[in-house]
């Protein structure tokens, strides 16, 4: 081989390999620089009543987003019970009886679309589909459109888990007799118990933030305590926006204080999941 050629190709290994490792450390500095920000600014709003205090009227002290803790808990909560079992059994269809067929080839590019759609769009098109109907915004329109955003993260995550065990383990459950709805269930699904719970911790980080199709189904409600899941309800992500665009000091500094909660709740679910996938991986 060529000397030049040789030590030309070794330069340019270099080159990208220092143009790589700059593009990862901007990123690295900025997520630092917005860690730094949120928790400089948010760690000045908590205290007791931040947590336990609904949002008070403008220049009110004392006020806090309990509230909207509370909401987003309960959002999250119906998200998960209505979009993690549909998930699981598009994953496990996917995985287990629908690997070459047309069905499953075509709910797989469906789930991928979906993964791609903007969430402002999902919020539209369940006001569309709920919140019109009902004639106004409430937990349940806001829970599905979460439930929306989660099944298909869900679902991708349980079909790449569930392909990962080996056929032998299948194989060995079916020659005993085992029916193959047992054989996924308390087989299959105990070899993949750590990916699937990771599939669902990443969904929910997934939605935790989400704020356009919130203010199209639950709304918020920023004065009052979440009561019935038929009435608009109080949440995160949106009382963010709301005191954030104020021009008040006092709800700017809540909105702060809140993203804090969100940033750490996300960054400890992250963690969570990849600690369990390297957990998994050992085992």
């Amino acid at each position: 081989m060529n000397r030049k050629s040789l030590t030309y190709r070794k330069m340019k290994n270099r080159a990208i390999e220092g143009v790589s490792a700059l593009a990862a450390l901007i990123g690295i500095l900025a997520l630092a620089w917005i860690l730094f920000v949120v928790i400089q600014k948010g760690a000045a709003a908590l205290n007791w009543d931040f947590f336990t205090k609904s949002v008070t009227p403008p220049n009110v002290p004392g006020g806090g987003v309990g509230n909207a803790i509370l909401g987003s808990a309960m959002l999250i909560g119906m998200a998960i019970v209505f979009g993690v079992p549909v998930g699981l059994l598009a994953g496990v269809y996917l995985a287990e009886f629908g690997r070459q067929s047309r069905l499953g080839a075509l709910v797989r590019f469906s789930s991928n679309v979906m993964m791609g759609i903007p969430s402002i769009i999902v919020g539209l098109f369940v006001y569309a589909a709920l919140v019109v109907p009902m004639g106004h915004y409430s937990a349940w329109a806001g829970a599905v459109a979460l439930a929306i955003l989660m099944l298909p993260v869900v679902a991708r995550t349980t079909e790449d888990m569930l392909g990962l065990v080996p056929n032998s383990l299948r194989e060995s459950a079916l020659a005993l007799g085992a029916p193959r709805w047992k054989v996924t269930l308390q087989v299959i699904f105990r070899a993949a118990k750590t990916g699937l719970i990771t599939g669902v911790l990443l969904a929910v980080a997934r939605v935790s933030g989400e704020t356009a199709p919130l203010l199209f189904t639950a709304f918020n409600s920023l004065l009052f305590w979440p009561s019935s899941p038929n009435e608009p309800v109080a949440n995160l992500p949106v009382t963010i926006f709301n005191c954030a665009m104020s021009p008040y000091a006092d709800w700017q500094r809540l909105a702060w204080g809140a993203a804090l909660i969100i940033t750490i709740g996300v960054l400890m679910l992250n963690i969570s999941t990849r600690f369990m996938l390297k957990r998994g991986s050992n085992g």
